[in-house]
């Protein structure tokens, strides 16, 4: 499906640092970085909009390179060192720009070509001999700084080297742009984060303490602006709901849900009926129509009526945003905007990020199950997501139709968001593989996580860190990812 809110991606600096004396001394030598700076440019512009200031050898140009990169509003600078310079050509550059600084430390060849090679070749081949020098400079001026070493990567040897220069496939390179990539899409989460719109309908679910957050803390630490909104707002957009929209609605629904008969196990869950799936294509248009009118990057709900108008609107809310989800509107339930911004930023990163909970463990597949009954990343279910008629949501007032999926097996990450004691976000992440093993069949997402540890020591490691009881569910490996998300928002992170 395509997002109704296009992910912005990062504003991207790069310069690459040399000592103005060797140009006049070794011709070819400042063409050849120059070359250098260009494969690099081109790599960056696969992950964001790239600004390249070109050669940085003197305090001059320093200072020149900040103030361009401020002018351009990066939003991350990379500095890559090129051959051997002074820490006072570079340090102007981020005195001046405030935007994160991540050093590129990367070699050209695997090994140099030792019999031939001179001052000139070398010189373009000693480029993890002033890191060191710029890391002790940046820590002394207050800067922080991170460092990416590795090879070049390039996939022809230019025409000044002597050694060989191809290492785009060696694992030194790979990983070295892999680490690129994930500090490009930091940046990235981060800048759509800063321009983005949070709503929040209805209120808490009563008694959760854990759900209540201070909507100012989010703002200042996420960026995000929150937009309060009622359980009104949304009914003007159903009343404004054609039936051709309807219509359009329920084709959908029918093309990414799978329409379940009776549950054989549980007996609230039956099939849908007919009224149920037509309330609900209603209400999902009505959803659609509030986010694009209001702008919206995600919606955080919860509505606990008493046999009212209202009641019967939130009883339709399950699958319309689930295909939110699945449009890049990070959608949580029960008022868990900590969540819903967990969500988004697994979204942002194409990674899913599904509405999660503890459901219960599974000793003998050694797993813990999570899930819950709100609404599903259609993107990463196993196979087509059931629909389920619910005679009642438990715990919930009113009923309708759930959803019931898995999420499909290989590696997960869980990005927990929760709040600390001191009022400050806080990130817990853990890395799994989700299992293709039974769920239930009572309408409500599950899926088997198998961690590295048993669910004992699991869980005894999760609840340490004080969290929200909810998550966000991705797919893939993405600790490194989310770690490098946490540093450039200044919100701490735990791994377990």
């Amino acid at each position: 499906m395509q997002r109704i809110r296009e992910v912005r991606k990062a504003r991207i600096g790069i310069y690459s640092a040399g000592l103005c004396t060797y140009w006049d001394q070794f011709q070819g030598l400042r063409e050849c970085l120059l070359g250098y700076n260009v494969f690099i440019a081109d790599r960056l512009s696969e992950f964001g909009e790239v600004f390249n200031f070109g050669l940085v050898d003197s305090e001059e140009k320093g200072r020149e390179a900040g103030e361009y990169f401020n002018s351009q509003n990066v939003d991350i600078v990379f500095s890559h060192a090129a051959t051997y310079y002074t820490s006072s050509c570079v340090l102007p550059v981020h005195q001046i720009c405030k935007a994160p600084a991540v050093i590129l430390n990367l070699q050209p060849a695997a090994e140099m070509a030792y019999e031939s090679t001179g001052t000139d070749r070398w010189l373009a081949q000693c480029v993890g001999c002033p890191v060191p020098e710029i890391a002790n400079a940046f820590n002394r001026a207050g800067i922080e700084f991170r460092v990416v070493n590795g090879l070049l990567g390039l996939r022809k040897t230019p025409g000044y080297a002597i050694a060989d220069e191809v290492t785009c496939d060696r694992p030194e390179a790979v990983h070295a742009w892999k680490e690129i990539e994930e500090w490009c899409m930091a940046a990235t989460v981060r800048r759509t984060l800063q321009h983005a719109r949070f709503g929040f309908l209805g209120g808490y679910y009563s008694g959760m303490l854990d759900m209540y957050s201070d909507f100012t803390m989010l703002q200042a630490q996420s960026g995000i602006d929150i937009e309060v909104l009622e359980m009104s707002d949304l009914n003007s957009c159903l009343e404004a709901v054609t039936d051709e929209e309807v219509g359009e609605m329920a084709d959908r629904i029918h093309s990414f849900f799978e329409i379940s008969g009776d549950s054989p196990s549980d007996p609230i869950a039956r099939e849908p009926t007919p009224e149920q799936l037509n309330w609900s294509a209603r209400v999902a248009a009505a959803q659609e129509k509030l986010v694009k009118e209001r702008k919206l990057d995600s919606i955080s709900y919860y509505y606990h009526g008493s046999n009212d108008y209202f009641e019967k609107i939130q009883s339709g809310f399950i699958v319309g945003f689930s295909l939110l989800n699945a449009e890049g509107v990070a959608c949580a339930g029960e008022g868990d905007i900590k969540t819903a911004l967990a969500m988004k930023i697994a979204d942002i990163c194409d990674k899913g990020g599904s509405f999660c909970e503890i459901v219960a463990a599974d000793f003998n597949r050694n797993t813990i199950i999570l899930g819950h009954d709100g609404p599903f990343h259609l993107a990463i279910s196993k196979g087509k997501p059931i629909l389920r008629g619910m005679g009642v949501y438990h715990g919930k007032r009113g009923s309708g139709v759930s959803v019931e999926a898995k999420v499909k097996p290989g590696p997960i990450t869980t990005l927990g968001v929760t709040q600390t004691g001191d009022g400050k976000l806080k990130f817990n992440i853990s890395e799994g593989e989700a299992i293709d093993a039974p769920i239930l069949l009572n309408g409500n997402t599950s899926t088997h996580i198998r961690f590295g540890e048993n669910p004992v020591e699991y869980m005894d490691a999760w609840f340490r860190e004080a969290p929200t009881h909810h998550l966000a569910l991705s797919v893939g490996h993405n600790k490194d990812l989310f770690l490098k998300i946490a540093d450039l928002l200044k919100i701490p992170a735990s791994v377990f």
